[in-house]
Formats: C-alpha cells, structure tokens, sequence
C-alpha cells in the first residue's frame, strides 16, 4: 500500500519499488481492493524481495511493517532510512467486514504518512534539488 501511495504521491521525484524480507509471493486481495476504493491501482504490483534490490544504489529506505525495520539490510549508497510501524492487516482474523475495515484504518494511516512525508520533502525541496530512489517495504 506504501508503494502505491509513494507511486501517487511521488513518482516524479523517487523510483518506488517495493520489497519484503519475507514476500508473500502475491499482493493481498484486500490490498488491491481498499487500495482501489482510493483511486490507486495496485493490482499489477508484484511481491518482491529484498535481494532483487542488491547492488542498487537505494538512497532512502522505508519500512511499514512491525519488525521490518530489523530485517532490511542497508543498501550501498544509502542515505536515508525511516520506520514507519504500521499494524499488518494481512495477520488480521475475523469475518470479511473485519479484515475489510482493518485494511482500510491501515491503508489511511499509511496514506496520510506518506503524504506528509512527501510534502515535507517537497518543502525541503525548495531550498535544494535532486532526486532519488525509495523502497518500501
């Protein structure tokens, strides 16, 4: 959900990519969905992992889930690293209603993250220039 968000939000400034030290090997369904019920498109989004990104030149990392800040390596060339621990609502257990609103309490909490990160970057952006690459995992 970062990667769609970060894709939306600033695709013009980073190469988002998006990756897993444990990928499930799909992007979940209720991903794709309450993703959809925001304008965002991810059902063409692929789970990856980690080691597809070695030997890129990554300068900012973020990481979502729970542990994930533990787990991702640092990338050569890295500058920047932020953790931003979001519950994962795939681990969620209930009826389809339950599971539903879990993703999208998620889904806007991540959303409004993103969106300010982005705009504090574009702020800092005034008083410099350039670009990078992020990946989210």
């Amino acid at each position: 959900m970062a990667e769609g968000f970060l894709q939306r939000e600033a695709g013009d400034l980073f190469e988002v990519n998006s990756a897993g030290s444990s990928p499930a090997g799909f992007v979940h369904p209720k991903a794709v969905q309450v993703m959809a019920e925001v304008g965002i498109d991810v059902s063409r989004h692929i789970s990856k992992h980690l080691d597809d990104f070695r030997g890129w030149e990554i300068g900012t990392v973020i990481t979502v889930c729970g542990n994930a800040d533990w787990s991702c390596p640092v990338f050569p060339g890295q500058v920047n690293r932020y953790h931003w621990g979001f519950e994962d609502p795939a681990k969620t257990m209930g009826s389809e209603a339950e599971i539903a609103a879990v993703f999208r309490r998620v889904r806007d909490a991540i959303g409004l993250v993103c969106g300010a990160w982005v705009a504090g970057y574009r702020e800092g952006m005034r008083c410099s220039s350039g670009a990078g690459s992020a990946l989210g995992d």
